[in-house]
């Protein structure tokens, strides 16, 4: 019942993590693109409250499944500017976005995309809640490739599967001398694109709907042969304009150096350019920086527990001497312990004896005596009884564990207004 963009981080809404970094890059002129009628008016009103005299922000609906380029189809009248920024609401990272848009720019790409080390939780972009999970190995991977210097994207394969061909352009391979072929490294969704090549890209291709299947490997696939719109007309209309039928092209003032796109356009004996070429750039984060994104239930308690844990600067709180939050209106019974890297919300009441580790508990929840949180998300208004053992495990709002209940790596959903669990004290759900 809670939209994706007000998921709880550290009870906070993930999208709320979105926001600051764009506000810090100074980005502040926003459109925030949500699925669904009553999932826009929810995710509008928090923002109007929480961003008020900070972000200029209009919210927009497109329909259900429409896809990221579809969403980005239904909203192209909005955009004016040379270049738009696009980032997925389900991003937390500390990388600023100010510095895509930078390398964007001095490249004078069509594209730019930010990638970065895949999460130490695992190579899959889902799996489930156990921590069983992360020591499996995968077989669908992100598989990148880029030029020498790292600088340009000369092949992209999202998903694809190691143990199968991989399929490479040759005019790419000529053109570039090598390519470093990487697995290691994911695409953040955080995107800097050249609006008007992004515009005709969704008008040709009406069929696209998403911009990290469709329209970013069509960009990459065709870098050395656009035919598309640049600055408005098509290349090949502009190099006739130019006069003798002859490509305009600039080489960066800070390059030592052409890159491969520039010196294939001047064809095979270094004469006159005559062929067509735009930039696929990369932007790769630093391996110091934080970079997850939530789409899995196991990215879910993962963010959760680093943003209280090892990425803590991301969570805007201050921690106290234990290495802890707690709200100082939550209330803790006797011989009650909330460990290290542990966030207790506001109005919380905790029984007699009990024990919380590596765990977030939401707001105004009520937990009886006796009992163990470790390694798990709980969420708003939830109840839960005495005795109760809940390891590895997400409980929505507004659920109902009855004593003794024991969980491990499960996800407790609310489908109306409450779950009732009532399980043995030796039973696992």
């Amino acid at each position: 019942e809670v939209p994706k963009a007000l998921l709880p981080v550290a009870n906070r809404p993930v999208l709320s993590y979105v926001l600051e970094q764009l506000e810090l890059s100074n980005i502040k002129d926003l459109i925030v693109v949500v699925e669904g009628a009553d999932a826009a008016l929810r995710v509008g009103g928090w923002i109007s409250a929480a961003y008020v005299d900070r972000l200029h922000v209009e919210v927009a609906t497109v329909p259900e499944d429409v896809g990221t380029a579809g969403a980005l189809r239904a909203i192209a009248h909005h955009l004016t500017a040379k270049d738009v920024l696009v980032v997925s609401g389900d991003l937390v990272s500390d990388v600023p976005p100010g510095a895509v848009t930078a390398a964007h720019r001095r490249h004078d790409a069509v594209v730019t995309a930010m990638i970065c080390s895949v999460p130490v939780s695992g190579l899959s972009e889902a799996g489930s809640s156990g921590a069983k999970d992360k020591t499996k190995k995968p077989g669908r991977y992100n598989i990148i490739g880029m030029d020498p210097t790292k600088q340009f994207l000369l092949h992209i394969a999202t998903g694809a599967e190691l143990e199968k061909d991989t399929r490479i352009r040759k005019s790419i391979l000529r053109a570039v001398g090598q390519m470093d072929i990487r697995a290691d490294l994911m695409d953040a969704h955080m995107y800097a694109f050249n609006r008007s090549v992004l515009q005709e890209v969704l008008d040709q291709k009406d069929k696209f709907q998403s911009l990290k299947q469709d329209v970013l490997p069509y960009l990459v696939r065709s870098q050395l042969k656009s035919e598309i719109l640049i600055n408005g007309a098509p290349q090949g209309q502009q190099a006739k304009e130019n006069g003798n039928d002859k490509v305009s092209y600039r080489i960066l003032a800070n390059a030592s150096t052409p890159s491969f796109h520039e010196l294939y356009a001047l064809g095979p004996n270094g004469s006159a350019p005559v062929r067509r070429t735009h930039k696929c750039c990369v932007y790769i984060a630093s391996n110091s920086k934080y970079c997850v994104r939530l789409n899995s239930i196991q990215a879910f308690m993962d963010i959760n527990r680093d943003v209280i844990g090892e990425a803590n600067h991301l969570s805007g709180y201050n921690f106290s001497a234990q290495n802890n939050i707690i709200h100082p209106s939550a209330e803790l019974g006797s011989k009650t312990t909330v460990g290290p890297h542990c966030m207790l919300g506001e109005g919380s009441q905790m029984g007699d004896k009990c024990s919380v580790k590596r765990s977030v508990i939401g707001r105004h929840c009520r937990i009886g005596s006796n009992v163990k949180v470790v390694n798990s998300v709980v969420m708003n208004h939830v109840t839960i009884g005495d005795g109760c053992s809940i390891q590895g495990s997400v409980i929505c709002s507004n659920a109902q564990l009855q004593e003794r209940v024991a969980l491990k790596d499960c996800q407790v959903l609310s489908l109306s207004t409450s779950v009732f669990l009532s399980l043995s004290s030796n039973e696992y759900l």
